[in-house]
């Protein structure tokens, strides 16, 4: 009894991992873990970055600069012949003041040279650079918003696909759970007429070839049933797959086909095409609407840039921290760049991107006629299926009756077996 119980909560505990899912359970949780969807929701937070960054771009750069830098050796100038009379000075200062040093200070010797350096030289500043007016930057900007616009309409396409392959995912499972349901209800009733017909032939009225051919009948259906199991198998790692769930957990499906959405309206049947609708059209859209900024982007280039700039700098100078000076210094002023000539880059750059819309446009129109080939094929699709659907149901209807009908006559002893095989056949 330890054992058994043990057993009991094993498999318990087994069917508490499985998860249920119906379809919208399973188109939802696709939507938050497929790895498409995932990377979409990526995508816009990069293109938040890119409007942040492009907006950067536009704002006053500001640097700070510390240097310092000692001479070994200072550097000397020689003095022309006319600066003969600063020779002159320097040799009454010489005489004056008698200290190598001191004179050193002075940045000359005896000799006709002199130094306008010190040993020590400190600097200390800072500087600002400001746009005031580039045409490439507020194109950028557009584009950097309409490049956002783009990744929102990638994950409304991410998430129609996503729910789509879901959806086509979850229909085999059903499919097969439902065939599953009718093959077992076809074994019960075999399973039972095999046992009156087993009856009938130890009494003499029917004979072996009666009961071969329903033992070779059930063993078919029995097969099937193998094999339709091991396809539900198949189809639920597909689902799994399609809803980014993990593959080595199990899972399992409520509903039935009456819950699937088979009905169309008239419109959809028979309306125009909302080419627009499309998240793929949008998406081609979008990117025609890009190259354009694109465009605009290369032309903005033959415009002139203006920029602001400033700097104040402090500037020490000194053999060392005490016989030294600060030297401050301060400007401001504006730049204006003005494109001349670059080589005919820029103009081949408009016209290639030209050629670029130009292909896009043509991506553009061989979609919107792929969607329409494809839904009006799925209209045809439709309507044959519609129809083939209400055969079927009376024709089901038709096969209950023959196949009751022939179990009779056969009970009866007015009905051979081989009809009773082609009436499950059809039934079937």
């Amino acid at each position: 009894s330890l054992v058994l119980g043990l057993g009991l909560l094993f498999c318990n505990l087994q069917a508490q991992d499985i998860r249920s899912f119906s379809l919208e359970a399973a188109v939802e949780y696709a939507l938050a873990n497929h790895n498409n969807v995932k990377t979409a929701y990526v995508n816009i937070e990069d293109a938040n970055k890119r409007i942040r960054e492009q907006l950067g771009t536009g704002l006053p750069s500001i640097t700070a600069d510390l240097n310092f830098q000692r001479y070994l050796e200072v550097p000397r100038q020689p003095l022309p012949e006319s600066f003969a009379s600063f020779g002159v000075l320097f040799d009454v200062l010489a005489d004056i003041v008698p200290d190598p040093e001191v004179l050193a200070g002075f940045g000359g010797s005896s000799s006709d040279e002199v130094s306008f350096f010190r040993k020590n030289n400190f600097n200390a500043g800072i500087s600002m650079d400001a746009m005031i007016f580039d045409g490439s930057f507020f194109v950028g900007l557009q584009a950097a918003k309409a490049y956002r616009d783009y990744v929102d309409k990638e994950l409304m396409n991410a998430r129609r696909t996503v729910r789509k392959q879901v959806t086509q995912a979850f229909l085999p499972v059903l499919l097969v759970d439902e065939n599953l349901v009718i093959l077992d209800k076809n074994i019960n009733n075999l399973e039972s007429l095999l046992a009156e017909t087993r009856a009938l032939y130890r009494e003499g009225f029917v004979e072996q070839l009666d009961v071969d051919r329903q033992e070779l009948s059930l063993a078919n259906l029995r097969t099937q049933r193998q094999s339709l199991q091991r396809q539900k198998e198949l189809a639920l790692r597909n689902l799994k797959f399609s809803m980014g769930y993990p593959m080595e957990d199990a899972i399992a499906v409520t509903g039935d086909m009456e819950d699937m959405p088979v009905t169309a309206s008239g419109e959809d049947l028979t309306g125009a095409i909302n080419f627009n609708k499309r998240p793929e059209i949008q998406l081609i859209q979008s990117g025609l609407d890009l190259n354009e900024l694109n465009i605009k982007n290369y032309k903005s280039r033959f415009l002139p840039t203006v920029r602001a700039f400033g700097a104040y700098q402090q500037q020490y100078q000194g053999d060392n921290s005490e016989n030294g000076f600060w030297s401050p210094q301060a400007y401001v002023g504006v730049r204006m760049s003005v494109p001349v000539f670059s080589g005919m880059l820029k103009t081949l750059a408009v016209q290639r991107a030209q050629l670029e819309s130009e292909k896009i446009i043509l991506q553009q129109e061989e979609a919107t006629r792929s969607i329409d080939l494809e839904v009006n094929n799925a209209r045809i699709q439709y309507a044959n299926a519609s129809e083939n659907l209400e055969a079927r149901k009376k024709n089901l209807a038709l096969a209950e009756r023959i196949y009751q009908t022939t179990k009779v006559k056969y009970k009866e002893g007015v009905g051979s077996s081989l009809e009773v095989s082609q009436a499950e056949q059809s039934l079937y």
